[in-house]
């Protein structure tokens, strides 16, 4: 149980340091109208890209101690769909980690759009979009899996979440932040440039919460 909760916390660190990096990647107060062509990043200073980077860069291994820390409360249920849950949450990570260790690069080529050949700076854009960004679509895709994988795992019980759990897998956490996000723009320039790492910051609170309930009742039996 000890590891499990050490575990936890450091899933919960990496949502935070994952968080503050990303924030500092991509906040502007012009983050929600500037966004064709990466355009948000020119209101980005060139020291918070460097900055986030190295946030993200330290807090993102953290990020499969969470799951591991996810796996450990899943496993007593059913090993197979925890060990699934584990898998595609090291391929999201990795995924995501290749994403966003591009973030101050292509940031930077923004700010020096001015200074090149502006059909050298489409190439550039054009080749990030198609090579980059596209796994984006690859992270939402691992997410909705890990995340179907996940609900089906507490549902069938012997896990050491309780079934309502279930409800807050990574994809509805997601889905609701988005719809929040949109209908209270005020909030949702600072979550949704970050939303990921809210959603894995709200899982990991949930599942410590349960982890801490479950210790308390085995201790008060």
């Amino acid at each position: 149980m000890k590891l499990t909760k050490t575990l936890g916390y450091l899933g919960l660190l990496a949502s935070i340091l994952v968080g503050i990096g990303e924030y500092l990647l991509h906040y502007s107060p012009h983050i929600l109208e500037a966004s064709e062509n990466y355009a948000f990043f020119k209101y980005v200073p060139l020291n918070n890209l460097s900055l986030g980077h190295l946030f993200a860069m330290v807090g993102l291994p953290l990020y499969f101690a969470g799951y591991i820390h996810i796996y450990r409360m899943l496993r007593s249920g059913n090993e197979t769909l925890a060990r699934i849950v584990l898998a595609v949450g090291f391929i999201a990570f990795a995924v995501g980690g290749v994403w966003i260790g591009s973030r101050a690069s292509i940031g930077n080529i923004v700010h020096l759009k001015e200074h090149m050949d502006h059909a050298i700076y489409l190439n550039l854009i054009d080749h990030y979009t198609n090579n980059v960004e596209a796994l984006v679509q690859a992270l939402r895709v691992t997410i909705a899996l890990l995340s179907v994988m996940f609900a089906i795992a507490i549902i069938k019980g012997g896990t050491y979440y309780k079934k309502w759990m279930a409800i807050f897998n990574p994809i509805v956490i997601l889905i609701v932040l988005v719809f929040l996000g949109k209908a209270l723009p005020s909030i949702g320039k600072h979550v949704l440039p970050i939303l990921m790492n809210v959603t894995h910051f709200i899982l990991f609170i949930l599942s410590l919460y349960q982890l801490n309930k479950l210790n308390k009742s085995s201790h008060n039996a």
